[in-house]
């Protein structure tokens, strides 16, 4: 009967650099989530934290259909009666499109707090510029 492979130990966390500048924002969110799981590295076991960090930069300039800026929308709730917010994506885009990104990759991410501890490896900039130069994040096109 074969053994399962677990992997013994951390992995090294790597840094990874992604560029959303006119890239579908499904796709873009995807790979994300492939990346945080760990999924691109051979040694991969579910259940087990494989330690990526991705920086994304550029999130102001994804490109997004016009009807999906026009109908999507965000909804957070104060849990007081009539406490409903609601955003509308051009919006959201304008004024904190990291959240954006980061909504759309929870959404691929397991529920859990395995997925609780990944959302916070994801650093999302709207602009070029992030301070994780140092860290020497590795450009994935």
């Amino acid at each position: 009967m074969d053994k399962t492979y677990v992997i013994k130990g951390k992995p090294q966390g790597e840094w990874i650099l992604l560029d959303a500048k006119d890239q579908n924002l499904g796709r873009l969110a995807a790979k994300i989530a492939y990346l945080l799981m760990g999924k691109n590295n051979p040694a991969y076991t579910p259940g087990v934290d494989m330690g990526q960090n991705v920086v994304v930069i550029n999130a102001r300039h994804l490109a997004v259909a016009q009807k999906r800026l026009d109908t999507k929308s965000y909804h957070k709730h104060s849990n007081y009666p009539g406490g409903l917010k609601t955003v509308g994506m051009r919006e959201q885009l304008n004024n904190r499109p990291d959240r954006v990104i980061r909504a759309a990759v929870w959404g691929m991410l397991p529920h859990n707090k395995i997925g609780r501890k990944l959302i916070k490896r994801l650093r999302v900039y709207a602009e070029s510029e992030h301070v994780h130069q140092a860290q020497n994040p590795k450009l994935v096109a």
